[in-house]
Protein backbone atom coordinates (compact mmCIF):
# COMPACT_ATOMS: atom_id res chain seq x y z
CA UNK A 1 0.00 0.00 0.00
CA UNK A 2 1.37 3.40 -1.02
CA UNK A 3 0.12 5.91 1.57
CA UNK A 4 2.12 9.02 0.70
CA UNK A 5 4.34 10.42 -2.04
CA UNK A 6 7.02 13.06 -1.50
CA UNK A 7 8.64 14.22 -4.71
CA UNK A 8 8.66 16.65 -7.61
CA UNK A 9 5.68 17.60 -9.77
CA UNK A 10 6.57 16.34 -13.24
CA UNK A 11 3.36 16.90 -15.21
CA UNK A 12 -0.40 17.40 -14.82
CA UNK A 13 -3.58 16.75 -16.80
CA UNK A 14 -7.30 17.37 -16.36
CA UNK A 15 -7.63 14.84 -13.53
CA UNK A 16 -4.14 13.48 -12.94
CA UNK A 17 -0.58 14.37 -12.01
CA UNK A 18 2.77 12.65 -12.38
CA UNK A 19 4.97 12.81 -9.28
CA UNK A 20 8.68 12.09 -9.72
CA UNK A 21 9.95 10.28 -6.64
CA UNK A 22 13.67 9.63 -6.94
CA UNK A 23 13.39 9.12 -10.70
CA UNK A 24 10.21 7.02 -10.63
CA UNK A 25 7.12 8.72 -12.05
CA UNK A 26 3.84 7.91 -10.27
CA UNK A 27 0.59 8.61 -12.13
CA UNK A 28 -1.84 9.90 -9.53
CA UNK A 29 -5.54 10.68 -10.11
CA UNK A 30 -6.66 13.78 -8.20
CA UNK A 31 -9.64 16.04 -7.61
CA UNK A 32 -9.65 19.46 -9.22
CA UNK A 33 -9.10 21.07 -5.83
CA UNK A 34 -6.00 18.95 -5.15
CA UNK A 35 -4.63 19.70 -8.62
CA UNK A 36 -5.06 23.42 -7.98
CA UNK A 37 -2.74 23.11 -4.94
CA UNK A 38 0.10 21.38 -6.77
CA UNK A 39 1.73 24.43 -8.29
CA UNK A 40 3.93 24.21 -11.39
CA UNK A 41 6.29 21.63 -12.83
CA UNK A 42 9.42 21.25 -10.74
CA UNK A 43 7.77 22.12 -7.41
CA UNK A 44 8.40 19.86 -4.44
CA UNK A 45 5.13 18.39 -3.13
CA UNK A 46 3.68 15.91 -0.67
CA UNK A 47 0.52 13.95 -1.50
CA UNK A 48 -1.52 11.58 0.65
CA UNK A 49 -2.50 8.60 -1.51
CA UNK A 50 -4.93 5.72 -1.67
CA UNK A 51 -4.25 2.65 -3.82
CA UNK A 52 -7.30 1.14 -5.51
CA UNK A 53 -7.05 -2.32 -7.04
CA UNK A 54 -9.80 -4.12 -8.95
CA UNK A 55 -9.94 -7.04 -11.37
CA UNK A 56 -9.58 -4.69 -14.33
CA UNK A 57 -7.71 -1.67 -12.98
CA UNK A 58 -5.08 -0.38 -10.58
CA UNK A 59 -4.90 3.30 -9.78
CA UNK A 60 -3.33 5.62 -7.27
CA UNK A 61 -5.52 8.45 -5.95
CA UNK A 62 -3.84 11.57 -4.57
CA UNK A 63 -5.12 14.04 -1.96
CA UNK A 64 -4.05 17.47 -0.74
CA UNK A 65 -4.79 16.59 2.88
CA UNK A 66 -5.50 13.72 5.22
CA UNK A 67 -9.02 15.10 5.53
CA UNK A 68 -9.67 14.81 1.81
CA UNK A 69 -8.46 11.21 1.83
CA UNK A 70 -10.66 10.39 4.83
CA UNK A 71 -13.71 11.77 3.02
CA UNK A 72 -12.80 9.85 -0.14
CA UNK A 73 -12.82 6.62 1.87
CA UNK A 74 -16.21 7.48 3.38
CA UNK A 75 -17.69 8.43 0.03
CA UNK A 76 -16.53 5.26 -1.74
CA UNK A 77 -18.08 3.18 1.04
CA UNK A 78 -21.51 4.44 -0.04
CA UNK A 79 -23.27 2.20 -2.56
CA UNK A 80 -23.10 3.68 -6.03
CA UNK A 81 -20.08 5.89 -5.32
CA UNK A 82 -16.89 4.81 -7.07
CA UNK A 83 -13.58 6.62 -7.19
CA UNK A 84 -14.60 8.82 -10.16
CA UNK A 85 -17.78 10.01 -8.47
CA UNK A 86 -15.97 10.57 -5.17
CA UNK A 87 -13.34 12.69 -6.94
CA UNK A 88 -16.08 14.61 -8.73
CA UNK A 89 -17.64 15.44 -5.35
CA UNK A 90 -14.27 16.45 -3.92
CA UNK A 91 -13.70 18.60 -7.01
CA UNK A 92 -17.01 20.42 -6.52
CA UNK A 93 -16.89 20.80 -2.73
CA UNK A 94 -14.13 21.55 -0.28
CA UNK A 95 -13.71 19.17 2.64
CA UNK A 96 -15.32 21.73 4.95
CA UNK A 97 -18.28 22.21 2.58
CA UNK A 98 -18.78 18.46 2.29
CA UNK A 99 -18.68 18.07 6.06
CA UNK A 100 -21.29 20.79 6.52
CA UNK A 101 -23.49 19.37 3.74
CA UNK A 102 -23.54 15.89 5.27
CA UNK A 103 -23.93 17.11 8.84
CA UNK A 104 -26.83 19.34 7.79
CA UNK A 105 -28.44 16.86 5.40
CA UNK A 106 -27.96 19.26 2.46
CA UNK A 107 -28.27 16.87 -0.48
CA UNK A 108 -28.63 19.74 -2.95
CA UNK A 109 -25.09 20.89 -2.21
CA UNK A 110 -23.68 17.40 -2.86
CA UNK A 111 -25.74 17.16 -6.07
CA UNK A 112 -23.71 20.07 -7.49
CA UNK A 113 -20.98 17.56 -8.38
CA UNK A 114 -20.89 16.15 -11.92
CA UNK A 115 -22.54 12.73 -12.16
CA UNK A 116 -24.34 13.00 -8.82
CA UNK A 117 -28.13 12.99 -9.07
CA UNK A 118 -30.61 13.89 -6.32
CA UNK A 119 -31.16 10.26 -5.24
CA UNK A 120 -27.45 9.51 -4.90
CA UNK A 121 -26.84 12.82 -3.15
CA UNK A 122 -29.59 12.02 -0.64
CA UNK A 123 -28.11 8.57 -0.01
CA UNK A 124 -24.69 10.08 0.58
CA UNK A 125 -25.82 12.65 3.15
CA UNK A 126 -28.10 10.16 4.89
CA UNK A 127 -25.37 7.51 5.24
CA UNK A 128 -22.60 9.96 6.22
CA UNK A 129 -24.56 12.33 8.43
CA UNK A 130 -23.58 10.54 11.65
CA UNK A 131 -19.94 10.30 10.57
CA UNK A 132 -19.54 13.90 9.43
CA UNK A 133 -19.01 15.27 12.92
CA UNK A 134 -15.97 13.09 13.47
CA UNK A 135 -14.26 14.64 10.45
CA UNK A 136 -14.98 18.26 11.28
CA UNK A 137 -11.84 20.36 10.90
CA UNK A 138 -9.97 17.76 8.86
CA UNK A 139 -9.23 20.12 6.02
CA UNK A 140 -5.89 21.78 5.46
CA UNK A 141 -3.78 22.26 2.38
CA UNK A 142 -1.19 20.17 0.61
CA UNK A 143 0.75 17.79 2.81
CA UNK A 144 -0.06 16.86 6.39
CA UNK A 145 0.07 20.14 8.29
CA UNK A 146 -3.60 19.80 9.24
CA UNK A 147 -2.92 16.36 10.64
CA UNK A 148 -0.10 17.67 12.81
CA UNK A 149 -2.15 20.72 13.88
CA UNK A 150 0.86 22.59 15.24
CA UNK A 151 0.53 26.40 15.47
CA UNK A 152 3.33 28.48 13.94
CA UNK A 153 3.68 31.86 15.70
CA UNK A 154 5.21 34.66 13.62
CA UNK A 155 8.86 35.28 14.45
CA UNK A 156 9.32 31.88 16.07
CA UNK A 157 11.97 29.32 15.16
CA UNK A 158 9.32 27.26 13.40
CA UNK A 159 8.30 30.24 11.25
CA UNK A 160 11.96 30.85 10.38
CA UNK A 161 12.36 27.16 9.51
CA UNK A 162 9.35 27.31 7.19
CA UNK A 163 10.85 30.39 5.54
CA UNK A 164 14.18 28.58 5.13
CA UNK A 165 12.53 25.64 3.37
CA UNK A 166 10.57 27.97 1.11
CA UNK A 167 13.84 29.67 0.16
CA UNK A 168 15.10 26.24 -0.87
CA UNK A 169 12.20 25.94 -3.30
CA UNK A 170 9.56 24.04 -1.33
CA UNK A 171 5.94 25.17 -1.54
CA UNK A 172 4.60 26.87 1.62
CA UNK A 173 2.22 24.00 2.49
CA UNK A 174 5.00 21.42 2.09
CA UNK A 175 7.38 23.51 4.21
CA UNK A 176 4.71 23.98 6.91
CA UNK A 177 3.94 20.27 6.96
CA UNK A 178 7.59 19.27 7.27
CA UNK A 179 8.28 21.79 10.04
CA UNK A 180 5.14 20.76 11.91
CA UNK A 181 6.37 17.18 12.10
CA UNK A 182 9.87 18.36 13.02
CA UNK A 183 8.33 20.18 16.00
CA UNK A 184 6.47 17.03 17.01
CA UNK A 185 9.74 15.11 16.77
CA UNK A 186 12.07 17.61 18.46
CA UNK A 187 9.74 19.56 20.73
CA UNK A 188 8.58 23.18 20.66
CA UNK A 189 11.89 24.44 22.13
CA UNK A 190 13.99 23.00 19.31
CA UNK A 191 16.68 25.22 17.79
CA UNK A 192 16.26 26.62 14.29
CA UNK A 193 19.13 24.62 12.78
CA UNK A 194 17.74 21.36 14.16
CA UNK A 195 14.24 22.17 12.90
CA UNK A 196 15.54 22.93 9.40
CA UNK A 197 17.63 19.74 9.35
CA UNK A 198 14.77 17.44 10.37
CA UNK A 199 12.16 19.27 8.29
CA UNK A 200 14.37 19.16 5.20
CA UNK A 201 14.83 15.42 5.61
CA UNK A 202 11.07 15.02 5.95
CA UNK A 203 10.28 17.19 2.92
CA UNK A 204 12.73 15.41 0.65
CA UNK A 205 11.70 11.92 1.78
Amino acid sequence: MIAKLTGILDDTGPDWAIIDVNGVGYLVHCSAKTLSHLGVRGDGIVLHTEMQVSETDQRLIGFASAGERAWFRLLTAVQGVGSKVALAILSALSVDELQRACAGGDAAMVARANGVGPKLASRIVNELKDKAGGLAGLSGGLGVAAEADVPVPAGSASADAISALQNLGFKPAVASSAVAFAILDLGEDARLNDLVRVALKRATG
